[in-house]
């Protein structure tokens, strides 16, 4: 019955069922509804606007000593967009069936682990836990709700993090999303591979379709998807023939555009191939030395342009001992009886702004046992799953917020 709904659950569904999905999220009723949050917690609450109109949310419980590297726990607001006649349920309806499974868009990525941060401080308030008097914590804890990172973070995070505001907030190691597990584990990221969008053009001779032209752009192109596709399934050998790999540690590589042509008895002049390409950050400049030879050996003219190209090797440390935030993670996860696995995150998310700056950053969203459904048609949580991952939050925020120096 919904008034025996658990108050994290129900609040859960609202955040769900604004529509902040992209390309025209709804930003200014989230806006709202996350101050309103903000003012439940009791904490100090701005709107930053790095570009007009995208407001990243910043909410602040200031520590006991707030001269002390700060905790920063992001999520993003923003959520992708959606084909309802794929969906069981309506997407934005946050519905919930007998079995207690959640629909939305935005329940795995990533309005629960938003939720999370915030029902698990309001626990750990309510129970005077903490460390402090009325869930005071040593260290201040930042939560920043953040947009655009469905697009890449670049107008969100990516701005976010070069303001005077963020200089001010003195972190020292943020908690963002992972994603679900679908084992007893818990995955835990410590750094994650490099989006490259690559669009490839063949130029090549025109002419009528009715010849064998030399040298045409369709020759080319079929050899750059050639070696395109052969690395793919070279890649994915590899990653099946050893069981220590995971996705994060191979390249994986998707062809997502072809453009050109003008009619069927035309031979173009030029046409082009996109590719999404996720590299680990330790194998960057062999790609892109084979990217060069590639186009080089495809054919003369040949020329490339980015999308997106990120050129990220920062990693945070995630060894016992030699890095206490790692440490006071790990231990909480360990004390809640949670079994970590430690991986690159295979796609990307606004940590690679925090890594950047030197800043250990870890990406956790506490989902075991769960379909990986981000992105996916018939996104859902179970919502004794979204409640364990508040019991799990509430011992994590305070043993990296009360770490001491």
């Amino acid at each position: 019955m919904a008034d025996e709904e658990h108050p994290a659950v129900t609040n859960f569904r609202k955040y769900v069922r604004i529509k902040t999905v992209q390309p025209k999220p709804d930003y200014a009723t989230c806006t709202t509804y996350l101050q309103g949050q903000a003012e439940e917690l009791g904490a100090e609450c701005q709107v930053v606007e790095c570009v007009p109109g995208k407001p990243a949310v910043i909410m602040t419980l200031p520590g006991e000593d707030p001269s002390l590297p700060a905790v920063l726990l992001n999520s993003h607001t923003d959520v992708v967009p959606v084909f309802p006649e794929h969906w069981k349920y309506d997407p934005f309806s946050a519905h919930k069936d007998e079995a207690g499974d959640i629909y939305g868009r935005g329940t795995q990525d990533m309005k629960c682990v938003g939720i999370q941060y915030l029902e698990a401080i309001k626990r750990l308030q309510k129970g005077g836990g903490g460390g402090g008097g009325g869930g005071r914590f040593l260290r201040t804890v930042h939560l920043s709700f953040v947009p655009e990172e469905e697009l890449g973070g670049l107008q969100g995070m990516g701005r976010l993090v070069h303001t005077e505001t963020f200089k001010r907030m003195n972190i020292g190691v943020a908690l963002d999303e992972g994603y679900a597990s679908t084992t007893d584990a818990m995955k835990v990221f410590y750094g994650q591979r490099n989006p490259w969008w690559i669009l490839i053009k063949c130029p090549g001779q025109p002419g009528h379709g009715s010849q064998f032209l030399q040298d045409t752009a369709g020759e080319k192109l079929a050899k750059i998807i050639n070696f395109f596709m052969a690395f793919r399934e070279q890649e994915l050998r590899r990653m099946e023939e050893d069981p220590k790999l995971t996705l994060g540690d191979v390249i994986t590589i998707n062809l997502t555009k072809l453009e050109g042509g003008v009619q069927f008895n035309v031979v173009p002049a030029e046409l082009s191939v996109g590719f999404d390409v996720r590299i680990p950050p330790s194998q960057i400049e062999v790609f892109q030395e084979r990217l060069d030879g590639w186009c080089k050996e495809a054919g003369e003219g040949i020329t490339y342009e980015f999308g997106q190209k990120v050129m990220e090797k920062a990693v945070t440390c995630a060894e016992d001992g030699k890095n206490p935030w790692w440490d006071a993670f790990a231990s909480a996860c360990k004390k809640m009886g949670v079994v970590l696995e430690k991986e690159i995150f295979p796609a990307s998310t606004d940590m690679k702004y925090i890594r950047r700056l030197g800043i250990s950053a870890l990406g956790f969203s506490p989902m075991n046992n769960t379909p990986v459904l981000l992105h996916d048609h018939n996104e859902y949580l179970n919502e004794q799953v979204f409640l364990r991952g508040i019991e799990i939050y509430a011992e994590i925020i305070p043993a990296l917020a009360n770490l001491r120096p």
